[in-house]
């Protein structure tokens, strides 16, 4: 009797999963029927809304269907994240998500958990740069030497996040008087204002800046990365300094964690060969990145486990998280 009814069980159980593997083939084969929205907390011309639309510029094609980006700005990207777990499950929305989405998940200051979201792909993993006006230092060695003496203002986007957790470490670390913060709504922003001398030093990303600086007006210090960037191959490290300092604004996006697997998967073919197309890899190119920030689910998923990590160690250690 025990075998004729684990019989009967396994004959249901296989007609379910036939079923279920047949509807969501189904969903994918419609998918998409309508425009998929690319959310982020950053503002238009800002490095996470412009990485995002260079990657939407092929994806379209390879998606077969329209996309647009909803600017969600507030909070650290805690406006984003809230406004993204209230969308259904149905892969027509995309979370575009960084480091400062990781440093606000690390304070609890969003609702949105990473057990909330499944990995898609890495668009860019791009190393934070200390910058200031031309003129203003005549090296990275004076830069260095003047906040030995003297603190300066540094220009970040909002507080608590890896613009100002990047200044704080790398003047601590530096032997450097604290820095005064003074935060900005976007890198265009602060860009700008770091010309028109409202701060003395702005922490920013090469595409956030890259205008500014072929233009003259601002130059680049310090990187810090491990090693310098292709595109600014001048440009000293941090580490070089002998200052142990390594920062990077790491994009990618996310979709909920229950959006239907044959959907999840055509999402993130289809945006990985957008991204390995000549056209993201041009734009890549030009902010002085390479073919290599660009991951799939399983890279991009280990790097997610351990950013809230590493920031909230970081954070914990400035004073941010008690």
């Amino acid at each position: 009797m025990k075998k004729i009814m684990l019989m009967k069980f396994l004959t249901v159980a296989s007609a379910t999963v036939i079923s279920v593997v047949g509807i969501s083939s189904a969903v994918a084969a419609e998918y998409p029927s309508k425009t998929v929205e690319v959310i982020t907390h950053a503002g238009n011309g800002g490095g996470t809304d412009v990485t995002s639309r260079m990657m939407m510029l092929r994806a379209r094609r390879e998606l077969g269907g329209d996309m647009v980006v909803v600017n969600k700005k507030g909070g650290g990207g805690a406006v984003a994240m809230d406004h993204y777990l209230k969308q259904p499950a149905d892969g027509y929305s995309i979370l575009t998500f960084t480091i400062g989405h990781a440093a606000t998940v690390a304070k609890g200051k969003t609702k949105l958990k990473l057990s909330d979201i499944r990995p898609i792909a890495r668009a860019t993993d791009d190393p934070q740069i200390l910058m200031t006006r031309c003129g203003a230092y005549d090296s990275a060695a004076d830069f260095v030497a003047a906040q030995k003496n003297s603190a300066i203002s540094y220009g970040t986007t909002h507080l608590g996040n890896i613009d100002d957790v990047s200044a704080f470490m790398f003047t601590k670390k530096g032997g450097m008087k604290t820095p005064k913060i003074i935060p900005f709504e976007g890198g265009a922003e602060l860009a700008t204002q770091l010309i028109a001398g409202a701060v003395d030093a702005a922490v920013l990303n090469l595409g956030e800046a890259g205008s500014q600086i072929d233009a003259g007006y601002v130059c680049p210090m310090v990187v810090l990365a491990d090693k310098r960037m292709a595109g600014l191959p001048d440009v000293t490290t941090a580490k070089e300094m002998g200052i142990d300092v390594s920062f990077s604004t790491v994009r990618g996006f996310v979709i909920h964690k229950d959006t239907p697997e044959d959907v999840a998967i055509k999402i993130e073919q289809s945006l990985m060969k957008a991204m390995k197309h000549s056209v993201y890899q041009g734009y890549l190119s030009s902010v002085g990145l390479d073919a290599s920030s660009v991951a799939g689910s399983e890279v991009w998923g280990e790097q997610l486990a351990t950013m809230v990590v590493e920031m909230e160690s970081a954070l914990k250690e400035l004073g941010f998280i008690q």
